[in-house]
């Protein structure tokens, strides 16, 4: 046996480049499509603008049970022979929700892709929303949200977007409910939100070889018996700011660890600054090879890694830092982690440390477009956030290309170490004092 003592080394770098985009207005909605030659499998994604948001208050949750409840069954068909209608085709149905949209993918071989998109549009335009059925439904997400709140982290998350989005604000209440806004939410409630939103015509993506698929049968298929025109957009939050930093106690008696969310609002995802902020927040907690986890995991010991990144939708983001931190070093691990949001706001990244996150950055985005999947997804981000259909040709470049001086500025403009909200999960008994003292900021209880 011979051992290799050194590795080889890497080759030339492929050019990336995304897929060409054709576009078909048909039946009242638009179809695009990206075209990737001799790709067998293709997958559709049905997008409409009925997201999180559209949600009545007190029922949080609604569009989640309805997405859930759409694979029980149509109109037509029985949550059986639904089934069986999707597998005869090799097909899979994936609906989902987030703050901007209502969204029904579904992936195929590239011959079935028009049966399946037909059988993707049956879900989401006549389900059958059997009483029983929703009912079951909305119980079982109920009962996972049980589960899921008793662990860290849910309860500080939903205490940090109250606290910078208005806890009287959808926006400002978690995505998909908490166990109380789901269990009031009623098969009238999920009934009434499918005919206020899932009845328009939409935007179907569809990412496969375009040669074979005729993109005006699969619009006909997908936005057949629909009205209504698209939906205003609404403008964004804008970005206000806290004069002083301000710390959530959340109680969680007998941990061993508190949890940490901390974090301010940001700008929306179609910022001009979204590549140059990207590359800040990467360098300060993106990464493994992060500032955060080099100081609070390598360097101090105090948690198993820490990050911190934007998070933006249509409207509004967030930056955020999240992390679990031994009981004792709770608040040494707050007063390092401010410093290090501080620093880098203050002085910037160095040049060393932009080249790992522009690296990363390009090599991510380049793996991540593997897939039809995948670009559908990326489809999705072009539409929802108004973005040119050129975005992802260049992105990759920009991420290269983005000067030091271009990063440093997003860190000074866009990382606001004096405007923190700090939640802290944790043992209330243990922790309080020692976070008076450090005089972070004020320490308050939280209303969760």
């Amino acid at each position: 046996m011979t051992l290799i003592a050194t590795r080889p080394d890497p080759g030339d770098a492929r050019p990336y480049t995304f897929p060409d985009l054709q576009r078909v207005t048909v039946a009242g909605g638009t179809v695009i499509g990206a075209h990737l030659p001799g790709q067998a499998l293709a997958s559709a994604m049905l997008l409409l603008d009925a997201g999180a948001a559209r949600e009545a208050d007190g029922r949080e949750g609604t569009a989640t049970v309805l997405a859930k409840s759409l694979e029980e069954g149509t109109e037509k068909r029985d949550s059986a022979a639904y089934a069986l209608a999707l597998e005869s085709l090799g097909a899979e149905l994936a609906p989902g929700v987030d703050w901007d949209t209502f969204r029904a993918g579904v992936s195929a071989p590239v011959p079935q892709l028009l049966d399946a998109v037909r059988l993707a549009a049956e879900a989401v335009r006549t389900p059958r929303l059997d009483v029983a059925d929703v009912t079951r439904v909305r119980d079982d997400e109920v009962t996972a949200l049980r589960m899921d709140w008793a662990q860290p982290g849910p309860r500080a998350d939903a205490a940090l977007r109250a606290d910078l989005f208005g806890a009287a604000e959808r926006f400002g209440r978690p995505m998909h409910g908490d166990p109380t806004s789901v269990a009031a939410v009623t098969v009238d409630d999920v009934l009434a939100f499918h005919r206020a939103w899932l009845r328009r015509p939409g935007v179907l993506l569809v990412a496969g070889d375009l040669s074979t698929l005729d993109l005006k049968a699969l619009g006909e298929a997908a936005f057949a018996g629909t009205s209504g025109e698209p939906l205003a957009v609404e403008p964004p939050l804008g970005v206000p700011l806290r004069d002083e930093r301000r710390i959530l106690l959340v109680d969680r008696p007998g941990s061993v660890q508190s949890t940490l969310r901390i974090g301010h609002r940001s700008p929306e995802r179609a910022t001009p600054d979204y590549v140059s902020m990207t590359l800040a927040a990467t360098v300060l907690g993106g990464a493994f090879t992060s500032r955060l986890n080099h100081l609070i995991r390598e360097v101090k010991g105090y948690s198993y890694g820490i990050r911190g990144s934007y998070a933006m939708s249509r409207r509004f983001g967030r930056f955020e830092v999240a992390a679990g931190v031994q009981t004792a070093v709770t608040a040494p691990a707050i007063v390092d982690t401010i410093g290090e949001i501080a620093r880098t706001q203050e002085t910037g990244v160095t040049e060393d440390e932009l080249a790992v996150a522009r690296s990363w950055r390009a090599g991510q985005l380049s793996v991540e477009m593997q897939t039809p999947g995948s670009i559908v997804g990326a489809l999705s981000t072009l539409v929802v956030h108004g973005l040119p259909d050129d975005y992802y040709t260049t992105l990759r470049s920009q991420y290269l290309e983005t000067s030091l001086a271009e990063v440093s500025d997003a860190a000074a403009r866009h990382l606001h170490p004096h405007a923190l909200t700090l939640v802290v999960e944790g043992d209330a008994a243990v922790i309080r004092d020692e976070l008076v003292a450090a005089k972070i900021g004020e320490v308050v209880d939280a209303e969760i």
